[in-house]
C-alpha cells in the first residue's frame, strides 16, 4: 500500500559503537538533505544496533508505533561501575560465586514480566526537567526513581564466567543496564554491561538496516527510505474515509462515522483510495476525532 512520498518514511540504521542517537540524527539529516527527521528509541552511546530514523511527514507517526525491543548483550559478572556499563568508573569487584546456567536462568526469570527497575544514574531519563546525565557529570549524587516496565522474554544464551549472554524482548523504557546491575545484585557479586545490540525496535528488524558507511556512501541516499506501509500500525483498527469524509477529515473535523468503535481507541485512517490519511481517536462510539492528519487543507 502506497502511503508517503519518497522523502517521508524510515532509513532503519546499524548505529555504531561511540556515536548518540543525536549524532545519527545530524548525519541522516546532512546526507538526506532534509531537516525533519527523528529517532525512533535512543541507544546508549556504547551500544550498537537498530535505530530507526524517522524522515518527513513520518517523523509524525513514531508516538503510535509499538514500543517493543528487543536486544542480545554482554554481561560481567564481578563488576560494578558508576554507569552500569564500562564506560563508568569501577567502583568495586569482587569474586563471582561457582554458578551453573541453571542458577543463572533461576536468577533471570525473577526480571520477566512487569516489574519495577531503577535506570541506570547516567541515563537519559528526566528528574525535574533535568537529563539525569548532565546531573551525574556536574559531579552530583543521582538516584533515579523507580519505575514500571515490561520484559516479554529473558533468555540465557552463553555462560562462561565471568561473562554471560543474553537476550531480551521488551516493552518502552527499559534499561537492559538495569538488568546487568539487578542481576549481579541478585547473585551478591555485582554486574555490568559489557556489550550491548538491538537487534529489533518498533516493528523493524536489522535485516532492514544499514550502517552510516553504506548511508554516506549511496549515491541517491533518499532511495534507503523506506515507506511507512500500514503493517507498521497493525495494533490498531482501521477506517476508511469515504469521498464525502475526505474533505472534513483534511480540516481537522470530527465525522460521525457508520462503524462503532470503543471510546478512546486509536485508529489508522485511510484516504477513499486507502493511502495512509492520519491517526484518530474515537470520542464517542460512531465519533472520528482527527489527531494526525498528513494531508490537511491549507
Amino acid at each position: 500500500m502506497a502511503v508517503m512520498s519518497s522523502l517521508s518514511g524510515f532509513l532503519i540504521l546499524d548505529k555504531p559503537v561511540g556515536c548518540t542517537s543525536h549524532d545519527c540524527v545530524s548525519w541522516v539529516r546532512r546526507c538526506l538533505g532534509l531537516r525533519p527527521v527523528g529517532h525512533g528509541g535512543t541507544l546508549d552511546p556504547d551500544a550498537t544496533g537498530l535505530l530507526p530514523m524517522a524522515v518527513g511527514k513520518a517523523t509524525r507517526l513514531l508516538p503510535y508505533l509499538s514500543g517493543d525491543k528487543a536486544y542480545e548483550g554482554t554481561i560481567t559478572l564481578g563488576l560494578q561501575t558508576s554507569t552500569d556499563d564500562l564506560s563508568g568508573d569501577v567502583l568495586q569487584r569482587r569474586s563471582v560465586p561457582h554458578l551453573r546456567a541453571g542458577d543463572l536462568e533461576q536468577a533471570l526469570a525473577g526480571f520477566s514480566g512487569t516489574i519495577h527497575q531503577r535506570p541506570p544514574a547516567v541515563s537519559a531519563i528526566r528528574v525535574n526537567g533535568q537529563r539525569l546525565y548532565s546531573k551525574a557529570r556536574r559531579g552530583e549524587v543521582v538516584v533515579a526513581p523507580e519505575r514500571q516496565v515490561v520484559i516479554h522474554s529473558l533468555e540465557l544464551l552463553h555462560w562462561e564466567s565471568p561473562q554471560l549472554t543474553i537476550r531480551v524482548r521488551c516493552g518502552a523504557g527499559t534499561y537492559i543496564r538495569s538488568i546487568a546491575r539487578d542481576l549481579g545484585e541478585a547473585l551478591g557479586c555485582g554486574g555490568t554491561m559489557a556489550s550491548l545490540r538491538r537487534t529489533e525496535a518498533m516493528g523493524f528488524g536489522l535485516h532492514q538496516a544499514v550502517t552510516l558507511s553504506q548511508l554516506q556512501m549511496h549515491q541517491s541516499p533518499a532511495t534507503l527510505v523506506q515507506d511507512a506501509k500500514q503493517p507498521l500500525l497493525t495494533r490498531y483498527p482501521q477506517y476508511q474515509l469515504s469521498p464525502a469524509e475526505y474533505h472534513p477529515w483534511r480540516c481537522g473535523q470530527s465525522l460521525a462515522i457508520p462503524t462503532a468503535f470503543s471510546v478512546g481507541q486509536v485508529v489508522v485512517v485511510l484516504n477513499p483510495d486507502g493511502v495512509l490519511a492520519g491517526m484518530a481517536t474515537i470520542k464517542s462510539p460512531a465519533q472520528l476525532q482527527p489527531k494526525l492528519v498528513l494531508e490537511p487543507r491549507s
